[in-house]
């Protein structure tokens, strides 16, 4: 039982971890193309993926603890991280099961990793995207370097040397 439900769950986690793959070069496309509304669609789908990956990690947590009550072994989940308690876990099952729970895992992680150097990648696209504009706005407009202003458009200072708490005293 423990390990048909372990193995749903990785199974489960990698099919989403391979959309969001997916959905990861899609936003990066709609940021290169300007496509601002279907970045918020991919966003929300993103998003989706999230939440119902927290909620498998949820189901995974339970099925290490109703294994430490399996197996009576106390502190089980207090003393490993999540990685040390599914190969705990899966070190106490068959070498069949064992190989396809590790396997699965495995798979697991690396689309996990491929997934977090596409973000990286998009991160450092956009910040040489920002930094370039700041460049080029300071070049082509020293007067105005380094001025903000607010939503109503009035001009808000960067600088500390005074500051207004509260319009009326």
């Amino acid at each position: 039982m423990i390990y048909e439900k372990c193995r749903d769950i990785l199974l489960k986690q990698s099919e989403l971890v391979q959309k969001a793959v997916l959905l990861q070069e899609k936003i990066r496309t709609a940021v290169i193309n300007k496509e601002w509304t279907v970045f918020d669609t991919h966003l929300n789908a993103m998003n989706s993926i999230e939440s119902t990956m927290e909620n498998l990690e949820i189901e995974r947590e339970k099925l290490f603890s109703v294994f430490e009550t399996l197996v009576h072994q106390d502190g089980f989940s207090q003393t490993l991280d999540a990685k040390g308690r599914f190969y705990k876990l899966v070190a106490l099952l068959p070498e069949t099961q064992r190989d396809d729970l590790t396997s699965i895992y495995r798979s697991l992680k690396i689309e996990a990793l491929r997934l977090r150097m596409a973000n990286e990648s998009l991160f450092v696209y956009l910040s040489e995207i920002k930094s370039t504009l700041n460049d080029f706005f300071a070049l082509a407009f020293p007067d105005r370097c380094g001025k903000m202003y607010t939503k109503s458009g009035a001009h808000f200072s960067n600088e500390l040397s005074s500051m207004v708490l509260n319009r009326s005293f």
